[in-house]
């Protein structure tokens, strides 16, 4: 069996990665949809990059649980340090969900924290099996935008439950793809809970797998606004 993750050894040896904004060459993460915490029932993302470092990490306990979705996600890096807060819009149409900074200084919910907001790009996201989302990025909501007549900053297209999607900028170029992953040296595909993420030079790797999380929220089912106390 080809070998996804670090041993134990190189696992307690992580340490926090720091941003690379300002990378100078093209990254390329293996992304294993599974929660780094090992119990029967979590949902989440495990990410390492080339080396096989743990750099991101997605905890979450339920998916299913109406009033746990609703609670959102948090991504965080290797070290269990939180750097984004996912949360869904409630009653959104077309699923919309929305990326507060984590900081100390102000609310996780608060507007002038919030990072972007991501939706799917009409109603009928699920309709013909090709997924396209829409990103905009600081404070001002996706629908507020639109009715303004804004160019998403950022737009995905392609197959996100088949694993071949590109994200691309408002100017149309190639930021990030998503790809099956191949077992090293072989034509031999692993399962699609185990894919690339490929990202361009000068782009977040953290912003990239911010879209990436939410992306597999809108995809895989139409969301159910929930309301909870």
């Amino acid at each position: 069996m080809s070998k996804i993750y670090p041993s134990e050894n190189k696992r307690n040896e992580l340490k926090p990665k720091g941003d690379d904004d300002c990378r100078s060459r093209r990254s390329t993460l293996t992304v294993w949809k599974r929660s780094s915490m090992s119990f029967q029932g979590t949902d989440g993302f495990t990410v390492f990059d080339q080396q096989g470092r743990l750099v991101f990490r997605v905890d979450n306990y339920s998916r299913n649980h109406p009033c746990v979705a609703a609670s959102g996600l948090v991504l965080m890096d290797g070290a269990g340090n939180a750097l984004l807060s996912l949360k869904p819009q409630i009653l959104s149409m077309q699923n919309q969900w929305n990326a507060y900074r984590e900081e100390d200084d102000c609310g996780k919910s608060s507007p002038r924290c919030k990072v972007f907001s991501m939706r799917s790009s009409s109603m009928a996201f699920f309709g013909g099996g090709k997924d396209k989302a829409e990103v905009f990025m600081g404070s001002a909501s996706g629908r507020g935008r639109q009715q303004r007549g804004t160019t998403p900053d950022f737009r995905i297209e392609g197959s996100f439950r088949n694993r071949n999607c590109k994200i691309r900028n408002a100017e149309g170029e190639v930021m990030a793809k998503i790809a099956r992953k191949r077992v090293m040296n072989s034509t031999v595909m692993l399962s699609d809970d185990v894919f690339s993420l490929v990202i361009q030079p000068g782009y977040s790797s953290e912003l990239i797998m911010a879209f990436v999380i939410v992306l597999d929220r809108i995809s895989t089912k139409p969301y159910t606004p929930a309301l909870c106390s």
